[in-house]
């Protein structure tokens, strides 16, 4: 029987096949080197049978005159060439996908290594290099060496204050920044029923973190509610059998709220036992965790309180915003003295809104801390939203409190 990377792409591990690609996209920075090799490969028009999008996320709004040109270059590429453009303020390339409705089965690449995100759908959902995006977009299709897969039993349920972040940091620590490389990950188990797919997101998100290619979940009610809400009908992925090339257990009421200690993802330590670490800078968002249950739950916990340190909020896309002002989270984030960015990735890849200076120690809830990511000579420690929340409050690294 086959894994659900075998399924979808239509082969056993480690053979070579041709896919066609269903949903293909890049984003500010990705995309000029995608469109330097259309034109280098000779231009001409797009394939019409991938959804191919173009989204604004990494460098918004422009932070000097030449990224502003280069913007204005890829806008007026996407209306001469008729593709989807999603510009500044629309949100995080994979979070602004997410929100499209990816289907499962369907093979989607990103020009950008979080592509894996979209997995969470039961799609093949992987990320590529510039040039082979400029492939796909003349062509509607690419090669793909058909991954072995790493099984990740989930069972339990969360107990505390642990949350689906934890639950990520957890299984890169297990796995270690290389144990996935070249595989895909599937998530599988009892448990998988009680994530939702926000947690499902989180999970699939941090594969890349491990090397893989891929993080999947099997379509299931969570995934076909998901689709409904939306206006979409879908059917669930049968589980199959299948051989892994490896797999872990994770229980989920073992996990505890931890941090990954710059500068790698995969070294954390229980919250508790950094408990008390001076903070600079508090980051809530990214493709990881700004998306409106993260941004609902800091706010629970910064309600009527004020932050100790700066806190930088930055909504995953225009409608997690929106959902957030509509509610009145925001307003709760904001009276708490917190700054609320631009939708998009924020200081995330170090480029503005909120850069760290030489020796300043920032804890964000993003996927990865490694040296000067943030700002020449800063660290970063990662943390679930509600570790964030506790620690902004108190200015410290602080354990969060289990909800009542």
């Amino acid at each position: 029987m086959s894994t659900l990377s075998e399924r979808i792409l239509g082969g056993a591990a480690g053979t070579y096949v041709d896919r066609k690609v269903d949903r293909a996209y890049a984003h500010d920075g990705t995309g000029v080197l995608t469109l330097e090799g259309v034109k280098s490969m000779g231009g001409g028009r797009l394939s019409a049978s991938t959804r191919i999008s173009l989204l604004f996320d990494h460098i918004v709004p422009a932070n000097n005159s030449t990224t502003a040109t280069l913007q204005q270059e890829l806008r007026v590429f996407a209306r001469d060439a008729g593709i989807g453009l999603s510009d500044i303020g629309g949100g995080i390339c994979h979070q602004v996908m997410s929100e499209t409705g990816v289907l499962p089965g369907e093979v989607v690449v990103g020009a950008d290594s979080h592509s894996c995100t979209l997995g969470a759908f039961g799609a093949f959902a992987t990320g590529v290099g510039a040039t082979d995006m400029a492939a796909i977009w003349l062509t509607g299709e690419t090669w793909f060496r058909v991954p072995e897969s790493v099984g990740v039993h989930v069972t339990g349920a969360f107990t505390g204050a642990a949350e689906a972040k934890d639950l990520a940091l957890t299984y890169v620590s297990r796995l270690g920044m290389d144990g996935g490389t070249n595989r895909a990950l599937e998530f599988i188990g009892d448990g998988t029923a009680a994530l939702s797919m926000e947690d499902r997101l989180v999970l699939s998100n941090l594969a890349v973190e491990t090397g893989a290619k891929t993080g999947l979940f099997y379509a299931d009610r969570v995934t076909v509610d998901y689709h409904r809400a939306l206006g979409r009908t879908v059917l669930p992925q049968e589980i199959e059998p299948c051989d892994y090339v490896d797999e872990i257990a994770l229980d989920l009421s073992d996990v505890v709220p931890v941090i990954a200690v710059p500068p790698r993802v995969d070294t954390i330590r229980p919250v508790a036992d950094l408990a008390g670490l001076p903070l600079d800078q508090v980051f809530v968002g990214t493709c990881t965790n700004g998306r409106y249950t993260d941004l609902a739950r800091f706010a629970r916990i910064v309600k009527k309180k004020k932050v100790a340190i700066r806190t930088i909020v930055v909504p995953a896309s225009r409608l997690v915003l929106e959902e957030a002002i509509r509610t009145g989270v925001l307003a709760d984030i904001v009276e708490a003295g917190c700054t609320i960015g631009t939708p998009g990735c924020g200081p995330c890849l170090g480029a503005h809104m909120g850069v760290l200076g030489e020796g300043e120690i920032c804890l964000s809830t993003a996927n990865r801390n490694f040296k000067n990511r943030m700002g020449v000579g800063g660290e970063i420690y990662l943390s679930s939203v509600a570790t964030a929340a506790a620690s902004a409050l108190s200015g410290k690294i602080t354990e969060p409190e289990v909800p009542g």
